[in-house]
């Protein structure tokens, strides 16, 4: 059985929260998948796992060990899959590490951060839906198509317009943009499955929708 850890730190209280316990119920009986808390122990073991998915509610517990576990997912092919707060963290581990930003920070965490590659969006999109449209040439593309879908959210940060081109020159792929979000997805070229969404792809699982194209594309690589 593939074991898939969703790394963070759960609170019921949280609708995405009850959104991914109920994706949890929805995926094939041979993939296991389980909550690990940033905190714990098992933060550290990430790798033993056949895929990792940073999910939302940052800031973390344990920051630290989100960016290892990213880290690794990274640079192992492990597959890897991040939503929201993942989406924010898998940027600034990249620009830390690949793109040669060393002091590259989060507005929420680090308001004062020299250099802000993730910083406050231009309204805040708690609860909102905005049309994702994927990017032609982007696994994104192959996946969603080219059609705009309703693209959930839970957060008043995203990317920095102004590091965009600083990081698509390092490998990082932008794969789908909304408006008032900017980027809402990134992807690298090179890896077996690496892919981070602003949006929520498990909204809908507490309905019993179908799995959206990205989870089902993220099992499929586990």
């Amino acid at each position: 059985m593939k074991q898939i850890i969703l790394l963070g730190d759960r609170d019921p209280e949280y609708l995405t929260h009850r959104e991914l316990d109920a994706t949890i119920e929805l995926l094939p009986a041979s993939v296991h998948a389980y909550w690990v808390r940033t905190d714990s122990p098992a933060a550290a073991r990430t790798s033993d796992a056949d895929g990792v998915w940073v999910v939302p509610g940052s800031p973390y517990h344990d920051d630290a060990a989100v960016y290892a576990a990213i880290t690794n997912a990274r640079t192992s092919g492990q597959p890897f899959l991040g939503s929201c707060g993942g989406f924010q963290y898998a940027v600034i581990e990249f620009a830390r590490n690949v793109a040669g930003l060393r002091t590259a920070a989060h507005a929420e965490t680090s308001p004062n951060g020299h250099t802000p590659v993730i910083d406050r969006l231009s309204c805040s999109l708690v609860g909102e839906e905005r049309a994702v449209t994927a990017i032609p040439g982007t696994r994104m593309h192959a996946l969603c198509g080219s059609e705009s879908f309703a693209g959930f959210h839970w957060c008043n940060f995203g990317l920095a317009p102004g590091y965009v081109e600083r990081l698509a020159a390092h490998g990082l792929i932008v794969g789908a943009r909304a408006d008032d979000a900017g980027v809402e997805a990134i992807e690298l070229a090179e890896h077996p499955f690496f892919m981070a969404t602003l949006f929520q792809p498990q909204i809908g699982s507490l309905d019993h929708r179908p799995l959206h194209p990205i989870l089902r594309a993220f099992i499929g690589a586990v």
